[in-house]
């Protein structure tokens, strides 16, 4: 007997701004992180889904939060999972290396939300999300690892 599958997953969008572009030198080491921690994050228990460019392996080339911001935006089956992958996998190596690569943010720059099973939120959809939680701070609606609300008590669906 297969267990029902779940009523939400879990979407996160995270920026980066880089300190320098894309195809510089500097920025090389972790554009070579790239396809190696994709597959990884596509191979890990409880991922669901990722932005990627049309014609490209990833979203680096998307630009829709400033010419410099990168996203990631992904969908994964719960909040264990995703940290999982983020925290307990070779991933933490490249967050670690961060401050190599991207300007401190002052803002928030991680945003997680529940989304219908089988929905694929968009990039707008997303930076919503994040506007929604820089200005009111954590809700339901958009929230954190570190202020995460559970998936029965969100308003799960598009953004307002």
């Amino acid at each position: 007997m297969t267990s029902p599958a779940p009523a939400a997953h879990l979407a996160q969008l995270n920026v980066a701004t880089l300190s320098h572009p894309i195809d510089d030198p500097r920025i090389a080491p972790f554009v070579e992180q790239l396809d190696p921690v994709n597959a990884a994050a596509e191979a890990a228990p409880g991922f669901v889904w990722r932005l990627v460019e049309d014609g490209a392996a990833d979203a680096t080339g998307l630009r829709p939060a400033g010419e410099n911001v990168i996203v990631n935006l992904s969908v994964w089956q719960s909040p264990e999972a995703l940290w999982d992958f983020t925290y307990r996998s070779g991933h933490l190596d490249v967050v670690r290396r961060r401050r190599e690569w991207f300007e401190r943010h002052v803002q928030a720059h991680l945003v997680l939300w529940w989304v219908p099973a089988g929905h694929r939120p968009g990039v707008e959809e997303a930076l919503e999300r994040l506007a929604d939680l820089r200005a009111n701070g954590p809700s339901p609606r958009a929230f954190t690892f570190a202020s995460a609300y559970p998936a029965d008590g969100a308003v799960v669906g598009a953004a307002r």
